[in-house]
C-alpha cells in the first residue's frame, strides 16, 4: 500500500481527485445545502412560490421545510432522501429539464402524509369518522403552502386545484 502512495500517478489521480471535490464544493456552496434552513430550498428560484406561499401560511411559525419532506423515522432515511432528492434536482436543474410547476412523487407524499400524522396524533385520532383513505392535504390544502394559485409560474395550481373564494376577507 506504502509503495501505491508513492507512485507519481496515483499521487497525480489523488490530487486531480481533491482539486475537482474542492472546486465542486466551493462552486455549488454545497455546505449551504446540508442545512435544514427554508432558504436551502429557495436556491432554485422555482422553488420560490412554494416558499414564499409557505413564508405567508399558518406553518411556518412551526415548521422549516424539512419538518414535512423528509422522513423522521431515522437519521439515514432522513439523510438518505435530503441526499437522493438533492441529487435529483440538481440533474434536473442542471440539465434544464425543469418543469414549470413542481409537484410531489409518490414517495414524497407518503412522507408529507406521514410527517402530517406524527405532528397532529391527537387531531388523527379524534378524527377516526373522516375517509382515512385520502391524504391531509385534500382537504387543508391552505395549511402548509397557503392559498394556491399564488405563482409566477406559467401553469398556475389554480388550473389544476379551484381556488376557493378567501372566507371571511371580503
Amino acid at each position: 500500500m506504502k509503495i501505491l502512495l508513492k507512485s507519481p500517478p496515483i499521487l497525480l489521480a489523488v490530487a486531480a481527485l481533491l482539486t475537482v471535490l474542492v472546486v465542486f464544493v466551493s462552486v455549488t456552496d454545497m455546505p449551504k445545502y446540508i442545512t435544514s434552513s427554508p432558504r436551502t430550498c429557495t436556491n432554485c428560484h422555482v422553488m420560490d412560490a412554494a416558499y414564499e406561499n409557505w413564508y405567508h401560511a399558518p406553518h411556518e411559525k412551526v415548521t422549516k421545510c424539512v419538518d414535512c419532506h423528509l422522513p423522521h423515522g431515522n437519521i439515514f432515511s432522513y439523510y438518505y432522501v435530503k441526499f437522493e432528492s438533492g441529487a435529483h434536482d440538481v440533474l434536473y436543474f442542471s440539465t434544464g429539464k425543469t418543469p414549470d410547476a413542481i409537484r410531489i412523487h409518490t414517495e414524497t407524499a407518503e412522507i408529507i402524509q406521514s410527517n402530517c400524522i406524527r405532528c397532529h396524533t391527537e387531531t388523527v385520532v379524534e378524527l377516526s369518522a373522516h375517509d382515512m383513505g385520502r391524504n391531509c392535504w385534500n382537504c387543508h390544502r391552505d395549511v402548509a403552502h397557503g392559498v394556491r394559485g399564488i405563482t409566477l409560474l406559467p401553469v398556475q395550481d389554480s388550473l389544476i386545484y379551484p381556488v376557493e373564494e378567501k372566507r371571511g376577507l371580503e
